[in-house]
């Protein structure tokens, strides 16, 4: 199986492949039992399994991977990004992936096309994230936008330069950077902003490649993206993060305003989701924990990713569902 030659390249420069957080004992200390044999975390683990799903999740995925494959070297754990829906129609519903990532929930569809293929999802919530719309350094007319702003110019038929947003603006066209159709960002997106009743344009750059969306943006002074936070987290003298105004005056995208719930209406869950015929596979279910108990590590989640990690008590609820699928299971 091929790695995405992503994987290991170092995020400071893309996003960095050695994770700097600490290992948590508990998820390495849970034990398993199958046929009569125990199993614990650590170097007696070994197996391959492939990840699939969302490339807003994938640089957490990236970190929790390298770490878990550190204390376990005999596990291996391809990652490829397909987007939350590509990685769900095209590997993991059909049983070619055993984990999915998504930045946001499975859909009905979803859930029928993988039970045709009996394929039973157990989901896990790994972190949250601010969906940050960004602007050329040169741009010097945007600094917040209204939800209605920004729908004009991101509907069908919308906006067509930046003037027709705002009199005020430069007469000039908008050049757009965003997710692909295969992505739980664009469907976040469309369903936040654009609206599920309205289209979202299709006159916009379209990849499930989040680092070309922001070199679009930073090359065109009259361009506008969007992509997950972590992004414009790594990147924040390159490019301009835009506030937004749900009503009450502008908000800034930042980790702590996502946190409290002001940055509205683009603060969203981020997930992870494994096959849980799978779990009965030690190396899966001991990755699985080791996600779920990682996702409160501040300095892997926050300092070193750049998403809001879960409560403590998220993380128990996780746990204890996760536990419970892998009893189920084994």
């Amino acid at each position: 199986m091929t790695r995405d030659p992503g994987r290991d390249v170092s995020r400071r420069q893309f996003l960095i492949g050695a994770g700097t957080a600490s290992v948590s004992s508990l998820a390495l200390a849970g034990c398993t039992e199958q046929s009569g044999t125990t199993t614990t975390g650590g170097s007696s683990l070994s197996g391959e399994f492939k990840m699939t799903g969302s490339s807003t999740v994938y640089p957490l995925a990236v970190e929790v991977i390298n770490q878990f494959e550190a204390e376990n070297p005999d596990v291996t754990i391809p990652i490829n990004r397909t987007g939350s829906g590509g990685g769900f129609s095209n590997h993991f519903c059909l049983g070619n992936s055993v984990i999915n990532n998504a930045s946001r929930p499975i859909t009905d569809s979803e859930q029928d096309q993988c039970s045709q293929n009996d394929v039973t999802p157990h989901e896990i919530k790994v972190a949250s994230d601010a969906v940050t719309v960004i602007v050329n350094n040169d741009n010097d007319w945007v600094e917040c936008m209204t939800v209605e702003q920004l729908a004009e110019i991101w509907r069908e038929d919308g906006a067509q330069t930046w003037s027709d947003v705002d009199s005020s603006w430069p007469d000039e066209p908008i050049n757009r950077f965003g997710a692909a159709r295969t992505s739980g960002t664009f469907d976040y997106f469309k369903e936040t902003i654009v609206g599920e009743e309205t289209n979202h344009t299709s006159d916009y750059s379209a990849t499930e490649r989040d680092n070309e969306i922001l070199a679009g943006v930073q090359r065109d002074k009259y361009a506008i993206g969007y992509f997950g936070f972590a992004y414009y987290a790594d990147n924040q003298d390159t490019v301009n993060a835009v506030s937004i105004d749900n009503g009450d005056g502008c908000v800034e995208p930042s980790l702590e305003n996502a946190r409290t719930g002001e940055y509205q209406p683009l603060s969203r869950p981020l997930f992870t989701y494994v096959a849980e015929s799978a779990l009965e596979r030690d190396e899966v279910a001991e990755f699985c924990r080791f996600f779920a108990e990682e996702s409160t590590n501040q300095e892997l989640v926050a300092d070193t990713v750049g998403y809001v990690p879960n409560t403590e008590e998220e993380k128990q609820r996780e746990l204890e569902e996760l536990d419970s699928a892998i009893e189920s299971a084994q």
